[in-house]
C-alpha cells in the first residue's frame, strides 16, 4: 500500500492558519498550510485539544 508521506520543510517556508468552521451539523478545526496547495486537515472541535490543556 502506498502511502501519502509529508516531506519536511523549514518553519520559514510555510505559512499555517488554524480556523473554526462551524458550517453544517458539526464545528470542525481546520489547519492548513496556505502556502501549499492541498495541505490541510480538518477534525471535529470537540476532538480538537483545547488551547487551555496546551498552556
Amino acid at each position: 500500500m502506498t502511502t501519502d508521506a509529508a516531506q519536511p520543510v523549514t518553519a520559514s517556508d510555510t505559512d499555517v492558519m488554524a480556523s473554526l468552521d462551524d458550517e453544517g451539523p458539526e464545528s470542525r478545526l481546520v489547519i492548513a498550510d496556505i502556502s501549499c496547495d492541498e495541505a490541510w486537515m480538518s477534525m471535529t472541535a470537540d476532538h480538537a485539544t483545547p488551547l487551555s490543556a496546551w498552556r
